[in-house]
C-alpha cells in the first residue's frame, strides 16, 4: 500500500519564523529609506528657499549689505545664518529617527504560527500540565464559608436536592437548618431543635423532591419533618418482649442507619441494633410495610449497620456487623449474601 506523508512540524515552524523575519527586515530596510529621501528633500527645498531670499536681498539695492550674511566667494558663514541651521535640523531628526528605529526594532513581524514553542513556553506549558494534573486544583475553593453548628460533633449532613437548604445535626441533640439564600453575613441558622431529645443524630436526608426530611436518631423510633421542621410522622415502637421480629410493628432497638425510597417519595428504609431491616410508609406511621432480617452464613441475626436502595430502588442493600453485604429483592424477603 502507500505510505503515509510525514512532515517535520519543527521545520516547518522553523522556516515559517525565518520567512517573517525576512520580511519584517526587509519592510523596515524600506521604511529607512523612505525616510531618508523624505529629509533629503526637506534640506533641499530649504536649502533652495535660502538661496532664493539672499538673491533677493541682494539685488534690491548694492549699498545695502546684509547683517546676516558673510559671502566669500560662494560659501555661506554658518555662524551668521539667522535661520535653522542643517546641523541643528539633523540633530532635531536624529532623535526621531532613534525614537523610530527604537520602535522598528521592537516591532518584530507578524506572529509566530500557532503551536511554535520557544524554551519559556514548554516551561510554562509544563506548569500549567502539572496545576491541571493537580486534583486539589480542580475544587472550586475560591468561595467558601464556615458554618459554626455547635461545639460537640457534627454527625450528619443533608441537602437540598435543589442545593437551597443544608440541615445538620450533631451530638449535642440539635438538628439545624441553613437557608443560603436567606441567609445574612452572620451565617446563622434560620431554625434549631431538638427533635429527638435527648439522643444524638445519626443520618439526615432530604426526600427526593426536597418537602420532608428523614431523621435518624439514637432512639428506636425514625421521624419525618417538613422543610421547615415541623413534624410530620413518627414511626411506631416495637413490642420488645416478642422474639420473632417480624411480628412486632417497629424496631426495639437503637436506630443505625435510614435513606429515602430514589423513586417512591412516600417511602423510607431503616435499620437498627435488633437486627432488622425496616421499610416504612409516610402516610402509614403504625406499622412498617415490609421486614427484613441480616443471616450469617451459620445462619445467626447480625446487625445491620447501614442500609440503602438500588439506584433504581428494586434492590435493598445492607452493610453489616459480621462485615458481610446482604442484598434483598424489595419485593422478596430472600437475600445473597456477598
Amino acid at each position: 500500500g502507500k505510505k503515509a506523508r510525514t512532515f517535520d512540524l519543527e521545520a516547518m515552524f522553523e522556516q515559517t519564523r525565518r520567512t517573517a523575519v525576512e520580511r519584517s527586515r526587509k519592510v523596515l530596510e524600506a521604511r529607512e529609506r523612505e525616510k531618508e529621501d523624505q529629509a533629503e528633500k526637506e534640506f533641499r527645498s530649504q536649502c533652495t528657499d535660502l538661496s532664493a531670499s539672499a538673491s533677493s536681498v541682494t539685488g534690491a539695492g548694492s549699498t545695502l549689505t546684509p547683517r546676516y550674511l558673510d559671502v566669500v566667494g560662494d560659501s555661506v558663514s554658518d555662524e551668521d545664518l539667522t535661520g535653522p541651521s542643517v546641523q541643528s535640523q539633523t540633530s532635531a531628526q536624529g532623535p526621531a529617527e532613534a525614537t523610530d528605529d527604537d520602535e522598528d526594532d521592537e516591532f518584530i513581524g507578524p506572529p509566530l504560527p500557532p503551536g511554535f514553542k520557544d524554551s519559556d513556553d514548554d516551561n510554562d506549558n509544563d506548569d500549567t500540565e502539572e496545576e491541571d494534573n493537580n486534583p486539589v486544583k480542580k475544587i472550586p475553593d475560591s468561595h467558601e464559608i464556615t458554618l459554626q453548628h455547635g461545639t460537640k460533633t457534627v454527625s450528619a449532613l443533608g441537602l437540598d436536592p435543589s442545593g437551597a437548604r443544608l440541615i445538620t445535626g450533631g451530638y449535642d441533640y440539635d438538628v439545624k437548618f441553613w437557608d443560603f439564600a436567606g441567609m445574612d453575613a452572620s451565617l446563622q441558622a434560620f431554625r434549631s431543635l431538638q427533635p429527638c431529645e435527648c439522643h444524638q443524630i445519626k443520618s439526615l436526608q432530604y426526600s427526593s423532591t426536597g418537602d420532608v426530611i428523614l431523621v435518624v436518631s439514637g432512639n428506636s423510633q425514625a421521624k419525618v419533618l417538613d422543610r421547615d421542621g415541623f413534624p410530620v410522622m413518627e414511626c411506631i415502637k416495637g413490642d420488645q418482649y416478642i422474639v420473632d421480629m417480624t411480628n412486632t410493628k417497629g424496631h426495639t432497638a437503637m436506630l443505625n442507619s435510614g435513606c429515602w425510597h430514589p423513586k417512591i417519595k412516600e417511602e423510607f428504609l431503616t435499620c437498627s441494633n435488633d437486627g432488622t431491616v425496616r421499610t416504612w410508609d409516610v402516610n402509614n406511621e403504625k406499622k412498617h410495610k415490609s421486614v427484613f432480617k441480616p443471616r450469617s452464613v451459620q445462619g445467626k441475626r447480625v446487625i445491620p449497620t447501614t442500609c440503602t436502595y438500588s439506584r433504581d430502588g428494586k434492590l435493598i442493600a445492607a452493610g453489616c456487623q459480621d462485615g458481610s453485604i446482604q442484598i434483598w429483592d424489595r419485593n422478596m424477603s430472600v437475600s445473597q449474601v456477598f
